[in-house]
């Protein structure tokens, strides 16, 4: 099982290490692939003041410091077309956030990269509509054939469902899609940012935390590759996206409910 945590955003040199060394456990479990996920810019937060990251240069630094101390595999956002080679030195994963999934150029340029591109499915697109974004990264990398799990899995493709939107300020998540999408590409579940509320906080986009392990366990059941959490010691002091990640001394358990579920549906 693909696992990928850590924080939304890049903060302090020593919370980013906090949280990282608090996540060595599921590195060091062998029945799981795990991924340090944090962004070094958060390029499309609700309002010009909110926090956005140390910016590309100083937050590969950590990042790479991350990565050498703790010998962890390095997913993060990329945002436009000139992003993907400089980052792909240090991370394993290129994530193409949700509102940027169409976006040709973006694809096309971490496709040329050696690096896993990891498409988050747009909150406005129905499951099927994922399989363009799939092929536009298998035909970069010279594969001409139709887009099937297999092939994307070939080319290191994912896919990451994050909720749909449901009226305004609402996600809600259908589950037949995590069906749909796998059939051209691994999956990898969001649950963190499947209970966001966006834009729904005034200045910054709200969240039901409580909601997390509910969605979680109905997406073992229905059958993915991977689940995303964004978490933090404590969700009421990050600098993004705090209402909607799970603590860091929740996730045990729910990794272990998952697990459980998982053990029964395969």
């Amino acid at each position: 099982m693909k696992l990928i945590a850590g924080p939304c955003v890049l903060e302090s040199r020593d919370t980013v290490m906090r949280i990282a060394e608090s996540l060595n456990k599921y590195h060091e479990d062998c029945t799981k692939d795990f991924y340090f996920k944090a962004s070094f810019d958060k390029a499309n937060r609700t309002s010009l003041d909110s926090f956005r990251g140390p910016g590309l240069e100083e937050g590969l630094k950590l990042l790479q410091e991350v990565k050498e101390q703790f010998g962890y595999k390095i997913l993060t956002d990329v945002h436009d077309y000139t992003q993907p080679a400089m980052v792909s030195e240090v991370a394993d994963v290129l994530q193409i956030p949700a509102f940027l999934c169409r976006q040709t150029d973006l694809l096309v340029a971490c496709a040329k990269t050696a690096a896993v591109v990891n498409i988050k499915k747009g909150q406005f697109l129905a499951p099927e509509a994922m399989e363009h974004s799939v092929k536009k990264v298998l035909k970069t990398r010279g594969f001409e054939g139709e887009a099937s799990y297999e092939n994307a899995e070939k080319y290191n493709v994912w896919l990451t469902e994050r909720g749909s939107s449901f009226g305004y300020g609402n996600l809600v998540v259908d589950m037949r899609g995590l069906r749909t999408m796998r059939e051209f590409a691994p999956v990898i579940f969001d649950a963190t940012h499947s209970v966001q509320s966006p834009a729904s906080g005034g200045a910054t986009s709200g969240g039901d935390s409580s909601m997390v392990p509910y969605l979680s366990r109905a997406a073992a059941a229905v059958g993915v590759d991977g689940f995303f959490f964004e978490t933090h010691f404590d969700p009421s002091i990050a600098l993004s996206d705090g209402p909607n990640m799970i603590e860091l001394k929740k996730l045990d358990t729910l990794m272990k409910q998952i697990e459980a579920i998982q053990s029964i549906v395969e």
